[in-house]
């Protein structure tokens, strides 16, 4: 243990922790809070507050100047070192399943964001946005990615937040209807599976042939699907067509989303949601206005250009 390390045990080493979390949220050349909203917000006295900005200074995490009447200013900030002091620990997202390279895109475009903004970052894979959802209500993780649709659904049920939208076909590239080759989508009790596992996808599939009073519903997971269709146990369903691709072989033809109300949910499912708790953790607050959202959409097609290889 070197001498930074003992003295953040330290009374003075403590608040030095609060104070580097607190900087987190400060951009360099801005003007940082008096010394009364310091200690205010710290809950120390003056002095410790100095000892802190000076343990931190001496370990390299920060450069501050004093300008006269305007006040101190942090001129310099690494922000990984001032994570590491902050004690923070590692940024734990639930992501769906990597299936598809558009998913690897999106778990390697936000590794790369949170890097970039000084937090270490760390990814679980989970199915089912209910399951991710339980997870961060349960404090098992920092923050969740789903589609828009579901978060919109979500949000209203739980105390969750949006922390961003990263557009159009981020989560998924277009959903379609798999019919199994050779069968006519218009024919009279046509067999249409169903994974109500996904309540998006559940919601799109009955929109798509809600006005079908002939339908058979068969409740699948998107697992069996193949090997359903390649029984002729099922004609019909609607997927992420990421999914299909190179998996369905010649077994289904794809078909486009029929009326709008149809594809302006489907739209809203492709949008990939960042989502984190209300009451928000102490280390996603420190990350969120560092974070620059671009580099995820802008490595997520590189990605799927095949331009980068996936790393997350």
């Amino acid at each position: 243990m070197n001498s930074i390390d003992e003295r953040l045990l330290t009374r003075n080493g403590l608040a030095a922790r609060q104070l580097a979390v607190s900087l987190l949220d400060h951009d360099e050349d801005a003007r940082l809070p008096s010394l009364r909203d310091l200690r205010k917000e710290l809950g120390v006295g003056a002095g410790t507050v100095q000892a802190a900005f000076q343990l931190l200074e001496e370990a390299g995490a920060i450069e501050t100047a004093a300008r006269g009447h305007l006040g101190t200013f942090l001129v310099r900030a690494d922000r990984a070192l001032l994570w590491r002091l902050s004690g923070l620990g590692t940024l734990l997202a639930a992501m769906p399943l990597p299936y598809s390279r558009r998913y690897e895109g999106l778990a390697t475009g936000l590794r790369a964001a949170f890097e970039q903004a000084g937090a270490p970052f760390a990814v679980t894979f989970m199915r089912g946005a209910h399951t991710r959802v339980s997870a961060l209500l349960e404090g098992k993780v920092d923050f969740v990615v789903l589609s828009r649709f579901a978060a919109d659904r979500l949000m209203a049920e739980h105390p969750l937040e949006l922390v961003a939208d990263l557009g159009p076909s981020t989560y998924v590239g277009a959903h379609g209807v798999l019919v199994r080759h050779g069968v006519d989508v218009a024919s009279s009790g046509l067999r249409v599976a169903v994974d109500r596992s996904s309540k998006d996808l559940e919601l799109l599939t009955e929109r798509t042939f809600e006005e079908r009073a002939d339908v058979r519903w068969v409740e699948a997971s998107y697992m069996q699907l193949r090997d359903l269709f390649a029984r002729g146990e099922v004609d019909a369903s609607v997927w992420n067509l990421d999914e299909v691709q190179g998996r369905m072989g010649d077994e289904v033809d794809a078909l486009p989303l029929g009326d709008e109300i149809t594809r302006e949910l489907s739209l809203r499912n492709s949008c990939a949601a960042i989502v984190g708790r209300a009451d928000d953790t102490r280390a996603l607050s420190a990350v969120r206005r560092a974070l620059d959202f671009t580099v995820v959409t802008t490595l997520q097609d590189a990605v799927l250009r095949g331009e980068r290889i996936p790393s997350y």
